[in-house]
C-alpha cells in the first residue's frame, strides 16, 4: 500500500527566500487549493510491486546492499520512471496519482512555518548521529520527527522529483493561483536534501532541477493527489 496522503489545506504562502541564490527570488505570495501529499518518500518496497506488475526496469541500484533495504527510499530513478510508477498507482487506487508541484512541495516542506530556513525552524540540526547519518546511502523514511504538517524527511535524506519544468527566472513570472511551472524545458524541478550532501539537508526555498531522464543515487520521489 502507497503511504498515507496528507490533506494541506487551501492557503497563502510565501515562496522564495532573499537569502538564498538568485533563482529562489522574489520572495512571492501564493494561493494553493487543497491538495494531498505522500507522509514520506515511496519506498523500495512500494516500488518493486510497481515492478513486479508492470515489468517496468527497477531501479539500477536494486541489488545494491547500501541502498535496497525495503525501508529506504527507492532512489536512482528518473524523473520518467517516477511518472510512470504515478500512472500505475493511480489506477490501482482508482484515483489520479501524481508527482507534486514545486510551489506544493515548498508550501508542504514550511508546515505553516513562515519565513524559516528549515522545516523545523533556522538552525541546522545538530543531532548526536549526524556527522555519521547516511554515509553511504540513505535512511529508511521516517526515523526523524514530522514536521507540523506531518510529512517526513521533508528537506533531507534525498532529492525529489517534482512535475514541473525548470526555469531559473520563473519566480518572476510565476501566477498568483497554483502554479504549475514552465510550458517547456530541458530540465525537471527537484527539492529537498540529499544523504550524499557535507550538509545532508536542504533549506526549504532551496531548488535543483537535472534532465528527466537521468539517474541519481541521490533522487527519489513522493507522491501527490489533487483533493478528492
Amino acid at each position: 500500500m502507497p503511504a498515507p496522503l496528507v490533506v494541506i489545506g487551501g492557503t497563502w504562502f510565501m515562496m522564495g527566500s532573499e537569502d538564498g541564490q538568485d533563482n529562489e527570488r522574489p520572495v512571492h505570495g501564493l494561493w494553493l487549493d487543497t491538495f494531498e501529499l505522500a507522509a514520506y518518500q515511496v519506498t523500495n518496497a512500494e516500488y518493486a510491486i510497481f515492478v513486479e506488475s508492470t515489468g517496468h526496469s527497477p531501479s539500477p541500484l536494486r541489488d545494491d546492499s547500501q541502498f535496497n533495504d525495503p525501508k529506504q527510499p527507492v532512489v536512482a530513478v528518473s524523473w520518467i520512471d517516477a511518472v510512470r510508477y504515478c500512472e500505475w498507482l493511480g489506477h490501482v487506487i482508482d484515483r489520479p496519482v501524481r508527482l507534486p508541484r514545486e510551489a506544493e512541495w515548498e508550501c508542504a516542506a514550511r508546515g505553516g512555518l513562515e519565513g524559516k530556513q528549515y522545516p523545523w525552524g533556522d538552525e541546522v540540526p545538530h543531532a548526536p548521529d549526524y556527522g555519521t547519518r547516511w554515509l553511504k546511502g540513505p535512511a529508511a523514511v521516517g526515523g526523524r520527527p514530522p514536521n507540523p504538517f506531518g510529512l517526513y524527511d521533508m528537506c533531507e535524506n534525498v532529492h525529489e522529483w517534482c512535475s514541473d519544468w525548470y526555469a531559473a527566472d520563473y519566480y518572476s513570472v510565476s501566477p498568483v493561483h497554483n502554479p504549475r511551472g514552465p510550458l517547456a524545458g530541458s530540465r525537471r524541478v527537484s527539492r529537498g536534501g540529499s544523504w550524499r550532501h557535507q550538509i545532508k539537508t536542504s533549506r526549504c526555498a532551496a531548488r535543483s532541477s537535472i534532465p528527466p531522464a537521468l539517474h541519481y543515487p541521490d533522487y527519489g520521489f513522493r507522491i501527490a493527489c489533487d483533493a478528492e
